[in-house]
């Protein structure tokens, strides 16, 4: 599952330099900051040389009347029964004698000593200065700048260390060689796209958020904002580990040690930057168990708090990393925030808590469970729309693609990853499903099994893409459903796999558009021409890896080789892999953008449906909507609370 949200949006862009562009600015300011120091030190040497000359004048009444200054100031305030005080509150001391007064003259001349050999000592060290090449200053320059830095971080250490907890059970993160040969090659071969991918936006993107793989360049969108996060690093480092890539996986943490930051002025997807960067970085703490994946994690979603700041605690979809300010899409309904987005937060918030032992984060994503249970829903259904400030729906437009997909995948696997202790969880999801079979699945003529879109009133014909992940989604859940429908929802996953891969089959290079309707004669065939594109969505592989694991079909092996031949075939140019814009037409043209979640999820599923059932277990892992596998937590009595100890 990937983003709810309209890809193509486009948001302000803030112009940028090139490096080449900025390099020589840069380099004039240096020597602008070279120039300005050399003045200071010329002008410093004046001064110090001015007032050194003061005390250097014969000794006249004004200079008289200066030692006194200073004899009333070197006077100590002896504590005394001999103290008294003048009229105005001045402190003096009696019957001193002359012995003090001429030790306090002593005490004035030393002090005009040591100042007249300090001015000289700086006079000399600015004559040395004035006499060193502009590159000596620089360096000099450097060194101090490199001090007052190392001091700052003595007296500031940084977040403190997060406490220790215990690991959960980590098995099955590499191999999964599969016994048979031909599955063997052809996960080899799915391991060279990977590579291909990797390489190409590490060669041409390094940095950016995405690729441009026919331009050769960076690339992004307004879910990231402005700023260069490095998303597809994060996104793919899991992929890469599971694969064994463990070089490049390397190279991944090394950008990520030294270059990301979150204290940027960016404005950005609270959801797609939790499911793609906080659940990646989870993914590979856990995986590697190098503890800055876990640290950036918790920095980030520090950065995510502020969204929380509405009326009813309903996060806002968008948020200023550096301001805290939130707001929502400006098309989403009345000002909305949307269903798939808050209602995908759960699975790394309660992991960010029990990592970091911060309640908050827990508290966050439950508040939003608990007030959407009290929420009258019409015809059960959720609808996608719902006003973080006012409290109400929006409008009534439910979907299980766009906009509110994730919402129930978060809702079965709440449950799965608290090991079937988040009954509340489990019995919210079946609620919804029997809700969705009811109003929203259909069959056509022809005989497939769809999900529509209820909108006003009535159920719009139309399937997308993005609504293909609920086959896998069913099969995962049909073990503790409800009535002993188990074989019931694993059929039902079944046929919606189905009717997704006609989808695939009834184009002419064999993938799958982003919508497609059942009427007017047409089934699973996409009608209007901004629906015809596939930008390397993983929704149908997913479902396809999630049924063998259930079934070991061949069938879904076999339809998710033709997937990969098809990608390979038209998707990849010499720059990666880049989507397409009409997938009925034999001379494709491309969007030249190569997703963060094709290396995330799409390569990752293909990977997993050639491998053997060990590699990531389904009893121990769970996988986000971004396919990052979070560990099950096992802890029984122990566990969050409001859940309960698993039934065992």
């Amino acid at each position: 599952m990937t983003t709810p949200t309209l890809l193509p949006l486009s948001g302000r862009r803030i112009p940028t330099l090139s490096p080449g562009a900025s390099s020589f600015p840069h380099h004039r300011a240096t020597l602008r900051l070279s120039e300005k120091f050399i003045l200071l030190l010329i002008l410093s040497a004046f001064i110090t040389l001015c007032f050194g000359a003061f005390f250097f004048l014969p000794d006249n009444s004004k200079h008289k009347r200066f030692d006194l200054g200073l004899e009333d100031v070197l006077i100590p305030h002896i504590d005394s029964p001999r103290e008294g005080k003048h009229s105005s509150g001045q402190m003096v001391i009696h019957g001193q004698g002359r012995h003090d007064e001429n030790r306090h003259r002593e005490e004035v001349a030393s002090l005009r000593d040591k100042i007249r050999a300090d001015h000289e000592r700086a006079l000399q060290e600015a004559k040395e200065k004035l006499r060193k090449s502009r590159e000596e200053l620089q360096a000099e320059i450097q060194t101090e700048k490199t001090k007052v830095m190392e001091d700052l971080k003595k007296k500031d250490p940084g977040p403190k260390p997060l406490p220790p907890v215990p690991m959960p059970k980590v098995v099955g993160v590499s191999d999964g060689e599969p016994p048979e040969p031909d599955a063997k090659e052809k996960r080899d071969k799915i391991r060279e796209m990977m590579k291909h991918a990797w390489d190409s936006y590490r060669q041409y993107g390094w940095g950016h958020n995405e690729l441009k793989p026919i331009a050769k360049k960076g690339h992004s969108t307004n879910i990231f904002g402005s700023s260069q996060m490095g998303a597809t690093i994060v996104d793919a480092l899991d992929t890469l580990y599971i694969m064994g890539l463990h070089e490049e996986f390397k190279d991944g943490q090394e950008w990520i040690e030294q270059n990301l930051d979150f204290s940027v002025n960016a404005e950005v997807s609270v959801f797609e930057v939790n499911i793609r960067f906080i659940g990646g970085l989870l993914t590979a703490y856990y995986l590697s168990g190098q503890e800055v994946f876990k640290l950036k994690a918790v920095q980030l979603a520090e950065k995510l708090l502020p969204a929380f700041n509405t009326p009813t605690g309903i996060p806002w979809a968008m948020v200023n990393l550096k301001s805290g300010v939130g707001r929502n899409w400006g098309w989403a309904s009345a000002g909305s925030s949307i269903l798939a987005e808050f209602g995908t937060l759960h699975m790394e918030f309660v992991h960010l808590t029990y990592l970091t032992g911060n309640p908050v984060y827990y508290q966050k994503v439950m508040h939003i469970r608990k007030l959407l249970a009290k929420m009258d829903r019409p015809n059960g259904l959720y609808p996608n729309y719902l006003n973080p400030r006012t409290g109400r729906w929006g409008q009534h437009h439910t979907s299980v693609g766009g906009l509110g997909d994730s919402f129930y995948e978060y809702l079965l696997k709440a449950w799965l990853m608290s090991d079937k202790t988040d009954t509340e969880a489990r019995k919210t999801y079946d609620d919804a499903i029997e809700a969705i079979e009811r109003h929203l699945i259909r069959k056509s003529n022809g005989g497939l099994t769809f999900i529509g879109e209820w909108k006003n009133g009535h159920l719009e014909r139309k399937m997308g893409h993005l609504a293909c992940f609920a086959g896998g989604m069913f099969a995962l859940g049909a073990d503790g459903s409800p009535d002993d429908k188990a074989g019931h929802y694993l059929q039902l996953g079944a046929e919606i796999a189905h009717t997704c891969h006609e989808s695939y089959d009834r184009t002419v290079l064999k993938l799958g558009p982003e919508a497609f309707k059942f009427d007017s004669g047409l089934e699973a065939v996409a009608v209007r021409q901004n629906e015809k594109y596939y930008i390397l969505r993983p929704e149908v592989i997913e479902t396809y890896w999630y049924m063998w694991r259930f079934t070991h079909d061949p069938k879904y092996r076999q339809w998710g080789w033709e997937a990969t031949q098809a990608i390979d075939k038209y998707c990849r140019v010499s720059g990666g892999f880049s989507g397409v814009k009409d997938v009925y037409s034999s001379n494709p043209t491309y969007d030249d953008v190569q997703q963060s979640f094709f290396l995330a999820e799409t390569l990752k599923y293909l990977y997993l449906l050639f491998s053997s059932d060990d590699l990531l277990p389904l009893e121990n892992w769970v996988f986000n909507t971004e396919a990052h596998p979070l560990p099950v937590l096992h802890l029984g009595n122990i566990t969050l609370p409001g859940s309960e100890p698993a039934q065992r």
